[in-house]
């Protein structure tokens, strides 16, 4: 039987993220914040002389007016980093590379390869990620063992994945492969054969009606996309049409 992976409050299977829930109880330690608030260095405009205040003519319209006009023309003439700063982008990269994790963090786990990647193809320095990466491995945000074990008892449970699609799975990932084999293997072939024995029983109504040869086609081909080896997958769906009184003589053979 798997064993059930409790995610921490506020996220659910790996469609949900440690940003949101996983992540949220790591940030006051990790000093990670989502958001960076920004106040403008542009306050409320003074009075125009079209309302109450002072007006052109007098000595401190004037003064706000060659104010406004001083900021107007700091605004236009801006430089590309005066533009940045006024964004809230930081341009240290470690602080880049921290905010981007976070972003990608939040609504979905993700691997510390796939956050790699995105930092890579983002252009983050190596030692930067790496710096951000080593981090948020230490306070939690990212762990891969959390994520394959919420993975495999997410996609068997919900899709019906057997141990040979979760392990493909799981590689794309990045995922090392003695984090995947201790996760998959909670999974046991007993509950993996239990679960193809629903599959083809939501299947079978509708492959009624089909002659018997190509509802063994049908109903072993759904298995076999989905992970399930070609002997459990012939002895299941042979079961499962005996069951229907379908003569099933002749189908001890690999198909």
């Amino acid at each position: 039987m798997t064993r059930r992976t409790e995610w921490p409050v506020g996220a659910t299977d790996p469609g949900a993220g440690p940003c949101s829930g996983f992540a949220a109880g790591h940030l006051a330690e990790s000093g990670c914040e989502d958001e960076h608030g920004y106040e403008s260095a542009y306050g409320p405009e003074a009075g125009d002389g079209h309302g109450p205040g002072p007006g052109p003519g007098s000595a401190s319209g004037s003064g706000e007016g060659a104010g406004r006009r001083a900021r107007s023309r700091s605004r236009s003439s801006g430089s590309p980093s005066s533009s940045r700063a006024e964004k809230g982008e930081p341009r240290d990269p470690v602080e880049q590379a921290r905010n981007i994790c976070l972003r990608l963090l939040t609504g979905t786990p993700r691997t510390r390869k796939q956050l790699a990647d995105a930092l890579r193809k983002r252009e983050i320095p190596d030692e930067a990620a790496e710096q951000v990466l080593s981090r948020f491995e230490d306070v939690g945000l990212i762990d891969d063992a959390a994520f394959a074990d919420a993975w495999v008892e997410s996609r068997h449970h919900g899709r019906g994945l057997a141990r040979r699609a979760l392990v493909r799975e799981l590689r794309t990932k990045g995922v090392d492969s003695a984090v995947i084999d201790e996760a998959v293997g909670q999974l046991d072939a007993e509950q993996e054969e239990a679960t193809a024995r629903e599959l083809v029983a939501r299947k079978l109504r509708s492959t009624r009606g089909l002659d018997r040869d190509r509802r063994l086609r049908r109903l072993a081909g759904m298995l076999a996309r989905k992970g399930y080896g070609e002997g459990m997958a012939l002895r299941v769906v042979r079961q499962a049409l005996e069951e229907e009184g379908e003569d099933t003589e002749g189908l001890d053979e690999p198909f």
